[in-house]
């Protein structure tokens, strides 16, 4: 994948997630199908929290963060839908800018080892994408468990 390639898998991949999800209101944050399972406002968190863990990962010093119950954490203290999907909004423009100035060398080279990922640097994004198709789907779920129907994902 080229640099155009990726920056356009993260738009989209983003555009998706705010598609699906956005016919929850402040009113489904707090619900959750089961007990014990994430809220609908920590699994929007969680999302920003993993592609910010991602970009960390590939191009901060420290690499990946294994430290996943503080991660946990800091997804889990966000209150409101507004704050979380400001938060995936952020996460989503630093991923493309961290992945854009890459360039499409970096991006074809392998990444530096860790224990999570491996193969070239652009595989990241395809993994933010799939995490993010991941949430996407379960919080699908949780709107029509609230009697919503979340739109199509791909087009208006």
């Amino acid at each position: 994948m080229n640099t155009g390639q990726v920056l356009q898998e993260l738009t989209d991949i983003e555009r998706y997630f705010a598609r699906t999800t956005g016919c929850l209101d402040e009113a489904d944050a707090a619900f959750a199908p089961t007990e014990g399972a994430m809220t609908a406002v920590q699994q929007v968190a969680h999302v920003a929290d993993t592609v910010d863990w991602f970009v960390e990962g590939c191009f901060g010093e420290q690499g990946f963060d294994s430290d996943f119950e503080g991660r946990g954490a800091k997804a889990n203290a966000v209150a409101s839908l507004a704050d979380a999907r400001a938060w995936v909004a952020r996460a989503f423009a630093a991923a493309r800018d961290r992945f854009g100035a890459a360039g499409d060398a970096a991006l074809a080279a392998p990444m530096r080892e860790n224990p999570f990922l491996s193969g070239p640097l652009f595989t990241a994004a395809l993994a933010i994408a799939d995490h993010t198709a991941h949430h996407r789907g379960a919080l699908a779920v949780y709107a029509r468990l609230r009697g919503k129907v979340p739109p199509m994902p791909y087009m208006d």
